[in-house]
């Protein structure tokens, strides 16, 4: 084990350093009852569980020598209470090593459900395309926590006999539960939206899937469980974008330095809301020049908070920046952006979906 997984604070491989020579100056300064063995041992135990096999060993070996030294220049090496001294230390020192392989053994056995973990998230939430005709695509999502690789927020885009088609959505919840909604979703999505001839179809497509899972899933879903998704439509010219909004955060159009918010009048329910009764909006349509790029998120990014409580706004901090070229690098900025606004861990996942329409290239004779 060479390191650990997690990104500890720059001053870390030197606490037990620091421990030592405090522990050390301590010793020398109080020989008759060598006070300091408390932060010798601390810097034993801090290697043992922050460090690698290696420089446990190494911070034993001088921790064994700083005693040796001492005890010597005491002259208690040799009598009984040196003796003492120097087998509590052998004793502490190999404590440490064997917590260290505890700690190495639970970090293989981490790794190996993170993989498993990352394997389940590419399988249920794959990459989009890079590019459809003249639409380039670039994607992320960010787990609010940094063990968790997975969780309730989706996205999809596909190409289609009617354009080209965008879902991001949002599952409340947490957990393996929100995972499997968000499979139910995609997976009704990628179906349904070759198939579909219009918007309104395709979410009543996807009402219908998630309607048939309720049944299999925990209480709290059962009777509060819902989506807010938003669906897209790029027309096969992809000069114009239709979107359907289910009570999700509404998109942002980037272009020439400027960000536009695309909201919606009148947001539909979101999904699994629909037998409320509430009149059903029709998508509302929009145009899509050459060279902007359409954003979509979850609320992961307009809900982080700066630490004032303030929520972050993309129509405020992106506003006369750009253009940008490519949609990846819009992803790259408003995520950087965005850990600098909260300046720590967020509270909920976050999902970017961003689509720049790049001029269509002629066609050769």
């Amino acid at each position: 084990m060479d390191s650990r997984s997690t990104k500890w604070p720059r001053y870390v491989p030197f606490l037990p350093s620091a421990l030592i020579a405090v522990g050390t100056v301590w010793n020398a300064l109080t020989p008759a009852n060598y006070w300091g063995d408390v932060m010798l041992g601390a810097a034993v135990m801090a290697a043992a569980a922050l460090l690698s096999l290696r420089h446990t060993i190494a911070v034993g070996a001088v921790v064994l020598l700083v005693e040796l030294v001492l005890l010597a220049k005491d002259r208690y090496l040799g009598g009984v209470d040196g003796t003492l001294e120097l087998l509590n230390g052998l004793i502490l020192v190999l404590a440490g090593l064997g917590v260290n392989r505890v700690v190495a053994s639970h970090e293989r056995r981490l790794e190996a459900v993170r993989s498993v973990a990352g394997a389940a998230q590419r399988a249920v939430l794959p990459t989009p395309p890079a590019r459809i005709g003249p639409l380039a695509i670039a994607a992320v999502y960010h787990a609010a926590q940094i063990e968790a690789l997975i969780g309730g927020d989706a996205y999809a885009v596909q190409d289609t006999p009617y354009g080209t088609r965008l879902l991001i959505a949002d599952v409340r919840g947490k957990g393996l539960g929100a995972v499997g909604v968000v499979s139910v979703l995609l997976g009704a999505f990628r179906e349904a939206a070759d198939q579909a001839p219009d918007l309104m179809t395709l979410v009543e497509r996807l009402e219908h899937a998630l309607a048939r899972e309720p049944a299999s899933r925990e209480e709290d879903i059962r009777m509060e469980g819902f989506v807010t998704a938003l669906l897209g439509e790029i027309t096969p010219d992809s000069d114009r974008v239709r979107l359907l909004n289910c009570g999700h955060p509404p998109p942002y159009l980037f272009e020439a330095g400027t960000v536009l918010s695309l909201d919606p009048g009148e947001p539909r329910l979101p999904l699994g809301m629909s037998s409320l009764g509430v009149p059903k909006t029709e998508p509302e349509d929009w145009p899509f020049p050459v060279g902007s790029t359409l954003l979509l998120v979850t609320d992961g990014m307009t809900e982080a908070r700066d630490r004032s409580g303030a929520f972050y706004e993309p129509l405020d901090r992106f506003g006369g920046r750009g253009p940008f070229q490519r949609p990846d690098e819009l992803v790259e900025a408003l995520v950087r952006d965005v850990e600098q606004w909260t300046g720590g861990p967020r509270d909920d996942d976050m999902a970017i979906l961003a689509i720049t329409r790049h001029a269509r290239e002629p066609v050769s004779p």
